[in-house]
């Protein structure tokens, strides 16, 4: 059992990007600031749609940057004092590059137009965003930061679920990415990740950081460049590998950069721009956003196969609070024959233990117990009109029969007749079923 300390969230708007069809590769860009004027008067427009609990924002009128947001109830956050100091201020060119050069990094942080008009999109434009990913920040960036150093990659990298989620680990794109690294089914498969119609470990935070992780090694074994590797995060290796092919076997970023696909030209420096919002954001008057309410959470390893619902009713805790505890678990079920991970808050730790065995047995016929593990074929009877099934002989009534003769039939009772199928009255019916419980 493990503590950790995890803030209760609904959690706050998410950027996605993701790849679009190879005949978009070469098409060409606008300016970067008419996109970005663009692509905010079509969220303004777009129809919000529910899905998975939160709404996501249709994608049919952004044509050239797949930048969509998507609004969250925070209650829990309140931006009122973050905001009153934001400064909207628009800095020189050798601000802005200084900075990014000044950061401890691995990875280049380049300067160009692209990346300060995605810095003024984070630091002018969406102060409330980078003000909740500031706090969430504290959670998850030590989690990112400690499995980032077990496979020695950079610190820098932690940002990449600032675009891809914006530290949401429930969020789903509408191209089936799911979690705070938004992998795929297949990848996702590809690097240990659980999913199936019970459990979605792309939503597990540890466990997608983790195979996140694998993931990137495999990908600068590959390209030997992070930023190469941050394209290829974005749009697949293929699509970087015709790019490096197109460009005449160069390996930079922005030397293939007219020949990626539209997204990942600017998922660059989409993530630039993160590192600098994330670091500098309260240069920019933008605090952390204040926390409603912490929680102490202990992780407990169970093999029983659960329902949150007995969780939540025999230890009084709120199912939603559970379902953001635990997101891997697409229909509240633990299913058991191995461990699984049962995140609590702490104060409810102890006495799941005490109770595990009286939790399990709670509702279990209707909540975990409700599939048939063995089912009966119906076998025809020496009677005719009968056949059998699970143990029950189900007979069609024929004209002429009556209670009394089919009771003999089966060597029972009338009255057993009667009770095992609800009559009332001797009134039968041809061609309705009676059924025989011996």
């Amino acid at each position: 059992m493990k503590k950790i300390f995890i803030l209760i969230m609904l959690l706050s708007a998410v950027l996605t990007v993701r790849a679009e069809e190879q005949d978009s590769i070469t098409a060409p860009m606008d300016s970067i600031e008419t996109v970005l004027e663009q692509m905010a008067d079509s969220m303004l427009l777009a129809d919000s749609v529910e899905q998975y609990s939160f709404r996501t924002w249709s994608d049919t009128s952004l044509s050239e940057v797949d930048f969509r947001f998507m609004e969250w109830s925070l209650n829990w956050l309140d931006t009122t004092d973050c905001l009153s100091t934001h400064d909207t201020t628009i800095l020189a060119d050798s601000v802005y590059k200084a900075r990014l050069q000044a950061l401890p990094c691995v990875i280049e942080l380049p300067y160009n137009e692209h990346v300060r008009a995605f810095i003024l999109r984070y630091v002018r434009r969406s102060p409330k965003q980078v003000a909740r990913m500031m706090r969430m920040g504290e959670y998850y960036f030590p989690l990112f930061e400690e499995a980032l150093t077990r496979y020695q990659l950079p610190y820098e990298l932690k940002y990449v679920p600032i675009i891809e989620s914006a530290l949401n680990p429930m969020a789903r794109s509408h191209a089936g990415a799911a979690g705070l690294w938004q992998f795929m089914p297949a990848t996702g498969k590809l690097y240990g990740l659980e999913i199936n119609s019970l459990v979605d470990e792309r939503m597990d935070p540890v466990r997608a950081t983790e195979a996140a992780c694998r993931f990137l090694s495999a990908l600068y074994a590959i390209y030997h460049d992070w930023n190469l590797v941050i394209a290829a995060y974005n749009c697949g290796g293929g699509n970087v590998n015709k790019a490096i092919h197109r460009a005449g076997g160069k390996r930079d970023f922005w030397s293939i950069y007219p020949y990626l696909p539209r997204e990942t030209r600017n998922y660059l420096p989409i993530f630039i721009a993160a590192n600098y919002a994330m670091n500098y954001g309260q240069e920019h008057g933008i605090c952390k956003a204040p926390i409603d309410r912490v929680m102490l959470t202990d992780t407990i390893c169970t093999s029983q196969r659960i329902h949150l619902q007995q969780v939540s009713e025999n230890l009084n805790i709120p199912m939603d609070e559970l379902r953001r505890l635990n997101p891997q678990y697409s229909r509240d079920i633990l299913p058991g024959g191995k461990s699984y991970a049962l995140c609590l808050p702490s104060d409810k730790a102890g006495l799941f233990i005490d109770m595990q065995d009286s939790i399990i047995a709670y509702k279990a016929d209707s909540l975990i117990n409700n599939r048939r593990a063995e089912i009966d074929m119906a076998k025809v009877t020496s009677i005719s009109g009968a056949y059998r099934v699970n143990g029950v002989t189900y007979y069609t009534i024929k004209n002429g029969d009556s209670l009394s003769t089919i009771a003999k039939k089966f060597h029972c009772s009338v009255k057993q007749l009667k009770q095992w199928n609800g009559l009332k009255n001797d009134n039968i019916r041809a061609g309705k079923k009676l059924k025989i419980c011996k």
